[in-house]
């Protein structure tokens, strides 16, 4: 079990590392093709659409190859495509591998979460929080190494260094051999063969907006920070590309924590306190003109929204019982769909109007991420009842 939850960890290291790379070096990439931001949202919206396709395939792949060969296919698809990055190809191209990008990591994030949250029988939410913080320490990684290499003038090196990651995490599961495969006969099987009851899907729709409006936060904010922040405060390239480094890095503290704390205040007021805590400190970066306090919101920003992805996907899972791989593809699918359009209704507001505006739409989604969360609390206790009976 620790060899497991090593190289998933590994692994959520090396696609914490892709889905931040592209909006690390958004701005010098635009710079290069001549573009706007609008053109960056389609890029980033481009490889959401491949990580939704990819993550609600993956149990169908999983079923099918099994999970290992499901995991070497998703890596061996971002390492080519994170080359295919490397050199820089017309916008067109970009544009097209763009998805390949995104399959290789919503699959790889699909399959080891649910494989995870089966794997561990207590403290689900403690283990996926720890596995979260590596996915947390890859994007704060990230910023750094394209910080520097734009202040150089190498920033396209970025991917590169992101391909050989992707490929050594290929080789690492290809010799890996205690992969908990599925068994035909097995009462979860079986159980993950059936339908979703009627009383199960209220609560199942509305944590897939949950989803839905917090990955498309998380990545509006991973891919745009830096650009706002130019825009908003006059902050340099460089600079400004470390806001994407304090965010994550509060966010890898968070996560060392957040599993344990979840567990012992519960899921669910847990929840609470992270999103009305968001909520307010996305506001307030709205209103900010100073960069030391800007840094300093955004710092608490990534604190307090640290656990929410892991500790939102086992409640799900503990509300929802027995559809373990179903329940995990389907809410990470709906945080990619997300991941598709919100990062694209950013760009477009960046471009029509200003970045307050942007910043006024995040907040408006983790507001109603907050009514969301309120009513799926409301309808959690009694769709798990009626779930065992």
């Amino acid at each position: 079990m620790k060899k497991l939850i090593f190289l998933a960890s590994v692994s959520y290291l090396v696609i914490g590392m892709a889905h931040i790379v592209s909006g690390a070096v958004l701005e010098s990439m635009l710079q290069h093709y001549g573009l706007a931001y609008q053109d960056g949202g389609q890029f980033i919206m481009n490889q959401f659409l491949g990580f939704l396709f990819g993550v609600l395939f993956s149990p169908w792949l999983s079923k099918k190859l099994g999970k290992k060969q499901t995991i070497l296919i998703s890596f061996a698809a971002l390492t080519f495509a994170e080359t295919a990055y490397s050199f820089l190809l017309p916008w067109g191209w970009m544009l097209t591998v763009a998805p390949v990008t995104g399959f290789g990591f919503g699959v790889t994030e699909a399959v080891i979460g649910a494989m995870v949250i089966d794997a561990i029988a207590e403290k689900k939410a403690d283990a996926m929080s720890k596995i979260e913080t590596f996915f947390g320490i890859g994007a704060l990684v990230v910023p750094f190494i394209a910080s520097w290499l734009i202040a150089i003038g190498y920033w396209q090196i970025s991917f590169p260094v992101m391909a050989v990651m992707a490929g050594a995490t290929t080789v690492s599961w290809l010799f890996f051999k205690q992969v908990p495969e599925e068994k035909n006969s097995s009462a979860a099987d079986t159980k993950e063969a059936v339908r979703y009851p009627k009383q199960a899907w209220p609560l199942l729709m509305t944590g897939m907006l949950f989803f839905a409006g917090y990955v498309g936060l998380e990545m509006s904010l991973s891919n745009y920070l830096p650009s706002i922040m130019i825009g908003r405060i006059g902050m340099n390239e460089a600079t400004a590309a470390m806001t994407i480094s304090v965010f994550w890095g509060t966010m890898v503290i968070g996560r060392i924590y957040a599993g344990r704390i979840a567990e012992h205040v519960g899921y669910g007021r847990f929840l609470l306190v992270c999103v009305i805590s968001g909520t307010i400190l996305l506001a307030l970066l709205n209103i900010s003109e100073s960069s030391a306090f800007s840094f300093l919101l955004i710092g608490l920003s990534g604190l307090v929204w640290a656990g929410t992805f892991a500790v939102a996907l086992v409640l799900m899972n503990t509300r929802l019982p027995g559809f373990t791989e179903r329940t995990t593809s389907l809410l990470i699918a709906a945080g990619g769909l997300g991941g598709a359009l919100l990062p694209k209704a950013t760009g477009v507001l960046m471009d029509t109007f200003s970045a307050g505006w942007a910043f006024l739409l995040l907040a408006a989604i983790a507001a109603m991420m907050l009514l969301l969360l309120v009513f799926l609390l409301s309808l959690g206790k009694s769709s798990q009842a009626a779930l065992k009976t």
